[in-house]
């Protein structure tokens, strides 16, 4: 299994690498260099390999939860502390961080539930990083204190 996926990585690098010289000019517009070949095929390939991702992710994730006994409850609980977290991002985003009618005169079409959308994924960034720097200096209390 291992080689197969080394030979396909190295495939797809070497595809990537001659798209490389396909790709358009930083001179040309936005709108004509997304629709380039280069570009569309890159776009390809990372789709590709986003899926392959997710799909072994899920599924290696699945298999051990089944096969591991305390596996699926320590993971329901971590999906439980995300889920109140992603509440709690969600409950803190005013949805009036930025104006529609300003967005709107930039040209981008928007409403006030995707401004409160993007508002709690930067929400939820913050306390996902508050809880980390949390648990490491956890971490580094209790290994000090335990000497």
């Amino acid at each position: 299994m291992y080689k197969i996926v080394k030979i396909g990585l190295i495939v797809i690098s070497v595809i990537s690498a001659i798209l490389l010289f396909f790709m358009p000019d930083s001179d040309m517009p936005v709108a004509e260099a997304m629709e380039s070949g280069g570009m569309n095929a890159m776009h390809w390939i990372a789709y590709i390999l986003l899926a392959v991702a997710v799909a072994a992710t899920v599924i290696f994730g699945l298999k051990n939860m089944i096969s591991t006994p305390g596996g699926l409850k320590k993971s329901l609980m971590g999906i439980g502390g995300l889920l109140v977290l992603l509440g709690i991002a969600y409950g803190l985003s005013s949805g009036t961080d930025v104006s529609v009618d300003a967005m709107q005169r930039l040209g981008i079409d928007t409403s006030e539930g995707e401004i409160k959308s993007v508002g709690a994924g930067i929400n939820m960034f913050g306390l996902l990083l508050l809880v980390a720097v949390v648990v490491i200096g956890w971490g580094a209390v209790k290994k000090a204190t335990s000497k």
